[in-house]
C-alpha cells in the first residue's frame, strides 16, 4: 500500500471517531415543568427545585433541559399544556404550583414519571394509592393544611382572644376548597368561636369578600393556602390593613410583604425535596416505589410593625417561638 493511501485511510478512520461518541453518548434527559403561575412569581421556588437537581447531580444547560409551560394563573390551560409536554416526550414532569397542576399531568399522561408538590393528602385527592409507596407514575412531596390550620387559629386566638368570629377565605376553583373549611370549623370550635367561609376565585370576588366580612362583623381572618390567592397576596394584605383586621397566612410571603402573621411549610426547602425526587427518577429509580415525602419543617413568622399597626401586642413568648419577627 502507497503511503498516501496509508494517510487517507487513518485519516478517515480519525474522522469518523469522533463522529461514533457522539453517536453513543445518551441524549440529554429534558425536564417537562408544569406551573400554574407566571414565570416571575416565587422565582425561588424554582431555584429550590434545581438545587435539589444539583444535589443529584443535574445542572440545567449542562445534562438536563427543562421544557416551561406556565399557567399565568388561568388553570383551564393547565390540561392543555401538560399535553403539550407529553406531545414533547419528556423525560419527566415537575407538576408544581398547586393540586390542580397535579390531577392535569396525571390526566395527560399514565407513563410519564410525574414528581408533585401538593397541599392536600394525596390519598384523600385520589393522587395516589399510598403515600408509602404511591405505584404507578406519581410521587412527590405533601404538607397537609388540615394540621396548620389548627395550628394558625391558635396562634391568632393569642393576639384576638375575645373575637368571636373568624373569617376564612378560599378558593372555591381550587381542590383545597373542599377540605379547608371542614378542618377550619373544627378547630374553631376547639375555640369556641364560629367560623364563617367566604370564596373567591377572581381579584374582584376578593374585594367582595372583604366588604362581605367587615359587613359581617369578623374579629379575625384565615386566609386559605393555595396559589391564587397567594398570588394576589399584595391586595390581600392592603385590604386586611385598610379594614384593620388581624389576619394569619400559610405563607411566609404574606408577613413578609406587611401581612400580620405566617404558619406554614417551608415550601422552599419542599421543591429542593421534589428537585432531589427528580434527580433520582432521572437515575433510574423507579417513580411508584419512592414514598411521598411528607413535609414536617414549618416556619412562624410575626410582622411586629403590623400588629403595632392594628393595635395588638405580640407576647415576648410568642416571638420566642417564632422562626423569623419583622420589625
Amino acid at each position: 500500500m502507497r503511503r498516501r493511501e496509508v494517510i487517507t485511510l487513518i485519516g478517515g478512520a480519525a474522522a469518523a471517531w469522533p463522529l461514533a461518541a457522539r453517536a453513543q453518548q445518551p441524549a440529554m434527559p429534558v425536564i417537562g415543568w408544569l406551573n400554574v403561575r407566571s414565570p416571575g412569581d416565587r422565582t425561588n421556588l424554582l431555584e429550590a427545585f434545581r438545587r435539589g437537581l444539583r444535589d443529584t447531580g443535574y445542572v440545567e444547560g449542562r445534562n438536563v433541559a427543562f421544557e416551561y409551560r406556565w399557567a399565568e394563573e388561568q388553570p383551564d390551560r393547565l390540561p392543555g399544556l401538560a399535553a403539550e409536554l407529553v406531545r414533547r416526550q419528556v423525560a419527566l414532569i415537575a407538576a408544581t404550583g398547586g393540586n390542580n397542576v397535579a390531577f392535569a399531568a396525571k390526566e395527560a399522561t399514565s407513563t410519564i414519571p410525574i414528581v408533585f408538590t401538593s397541599g392536600i393528602d394525596p390519598v384523600k385527592v385520589g393522587l395516589v394509592a399510598s403515600l408509602s409507596r404511591p405505584g404507578g407514575n406519581l410521587t412527590g412531596v405533601s404538607w397537609f393544611n388540615a394540621e396548620l390550620t389548627a395550628k394558625g387559629l391558635g396562634l391568632l386566638h393569642e393576639l384576638v382572644p375575645h373575637g368571636a368570629v373568624v373569617g376564612l377565605i378560599v378558593n372555591p376553583t381550587s381542590p383545597e376548597a373542599a377540605f379547608h373549611p371542614a378542618d377550619a370549623q373544627a378547630a374553631a370550635r376547639v375555640l369556641g368561636k364560629s367560623l364563617l367561609v367566604f370564596k373567591a376565585s377572581t381579584a374582584s370576588e376578593i374585594d367582595a369578600a372583604f366588604a362581605d366580612l367587615v359587613a359581617q362583623r369578623v374579629s379575625a381572618l384565615v386566609v386559605g393556602n393555595e396559589p391564587f390567592l397567594t398570588s394576589r397576596r399584595a391586595q390581600i394584605v392592603v385590604l386586611a390593613a385598610r379594614h384593620a383586621i388581624p389576619a394569619i397566612y400559610f405563607n411566609r410571603d404574606f408577613a413578609v410583604g406587611g401581612g400580620l402573621m405566617s404558619y406554614g411549610n417551608d415550601v422552599a426547602e419542599a421543591y429542593r425535596k421534589a428537585g432531589i425526587y427528580a434527580g433520582r427518577i432521572l437515575k433510574g429509580e423507579k417513580v411508584g416505589d419512592l414514598p411521598v415525602d411528607q413535609a414536617t419543617k414549618f416556619e412562624l413568622v410575626i410582622n411586629v410593625a403590623t400588629a403595632k399597626a392594628l393595635g395588638l401586642a405580640v407576647p415576648n413568648s410568642m416571638q420566642l417561638l417564632a422562626d423569623e419577627v419583622i420589625e
